[in-house]
């Protein structure tokens, strides 16, 4: 096990993050800008360390150089980066590879491939899982709107559609597009969104599943390639793209569309190589089909409901993984992962109605 692991983040997944280090006998080290030099993470660590400038809280965070710089002062041997931020930045898994300090999580290359929709996808169906039809990524708008008419669900031609962000999450760069007429400015909207969000506008089409099920399901794989998953959670509640509601496991799930669903997820993982906890997820439709949309490289905001109906820690599973345990060691076999009874978890969102119920704090 590591000596000491710095948690690149803040707030409820640091602390989570830190209390998985103590029972393992880890010591932890906390980042903080200037403007969270009173919150409660920083507190909760053996040792922390300022990053950043004042005045810029969330650049701080999401500094590669600043995370690596901290973690060789305090001689930190692992980073865990959480969720947000840079849990997904593949430059953050490479700056670690090349300090010799181990990042807690799949590696470089795999980051890559899960943090473009397109790839993702084209992997998938690599990889025998099925998919939606879409169309190949792009900035041009002529050819995009040229590609719808070769998309439509299910079998017939025609819309809704998506436009989705190949560099998307959090539902942004994305929009659905119900008719022929507004498709044009729908792709418009979603490229200026990407690139304000992600550095890139390209973004591709996909068909839309009328009224879907969003079920996701939770994996673990180690580097000798052991994959298990820990079954699914339902997040179909959802307000602008955003999870709201979410069910472990999914109520009312037909048991052999359970087990499809969890055996591409397995054989997804497989393909790509992946290392460490993450979450693949899928659309149901009425019919009780099933196709895969993206995959999270992460550990996410609802582990906790999978922990509830598992008995199994997440985060101290991904320190054990990333530390060179495998799955059989853990005891992580798919045969010992049972479930018990039924958890949930919501979100809060605060939206301002006098502003078109755009999102706000509060």
């Amino acid at each position: 096990m590591f000596e000491k692991v710095l948690v690149a983040n803040r707030g409820e997944i640091a602390i989570r993050a830190f209390r998985a280090a103590f029972e393992l006998g880890v010591s932890t080290v906390a980042v903080y800008p200037h403007e969270d030099r009173n919150s409660l993470h920083r507190a909760k660590a053996d040792e922390a360390y300022r990053i950043g400038e004042p005045g810029h809280p969330v650049r701080a965070y999401l500094s590669v150089d600043e995370v690596i710089r901290a973690a060789r002062k305090a001689g930190a041997d692992a980073v865990y980066p959480g969720y947000g931020f840079m849990s997904e930045n593949p430059g953050l898994a490479a700056a670690c590879a090349r300090a010799g300090i181990t990042f807690v999580g799949p590696p470089a290359s795999v980051l890559n491939l899960t943090g473009n929709k397109a790839r993702a996808v084209a992997a998938a169906r690599e990889a025998g899982v099925p998919v939606l039809k879409s169309s190949a990524p792009s900035e041009d708008i002529d050819t995009l709107v040229a590609a719808a008419e070769d998309i439509g669900f299910p079998e017939d031609i025609g819309f809704p559609v998506f436009v989705k962000a190949v560099a998307g999450g959090g539902g942004r760069g994305m929009r659905r597009v119900a008719e022929a007429a507004q498709l044009r400015e729908a792709i418009d909207a979603a490229m200026r969104e990407a690139r304000s969000a992600f550095g890139d506008a390209t973004v591709f089409l996909e068909q839309a599943v009328i009224d879907p099920r969003h079920i996701e399901v939770q994996i673990l794989a180690d580097a000798e390639g052991n994959v298990v998953h820990l079954y699914e959670r339902d997040c179909s509640v959802q307000r602008r793209h955003q999870k709201v509601v979410e069910i472990a496991p999914a109520p009312n799930l037909d048991p052999e569309l359970r087990e499809r669903i969890c055996a591409d997820a397995v054989a997804f993982a497989r393909h790509i190589g992946y290392v460490n906890a993450g979450t693949v997820e899928f659309l149901v439709d009425a019919r009780g089909n099933h196709v895969f949309i993206e995959m999270n490289p992460r550990i996410q905001v609802e582990h906790t409901v999978t922990e509830q109906v598992t008995g199994r820690d997440l985060v101290i599973a991904q320190l054990r993984i990333a530390a060179g345990r495998t799955l059989p060691e853990l005891r992580l076999t798919q045969e010992a992962i049972t479930l018990n009874g039924t958890a949930l978890q919501c979100r809060i969102t605060t939206e301002d109605p006098a502003n078109g119920f755009r999102p706000n704090t509060g």
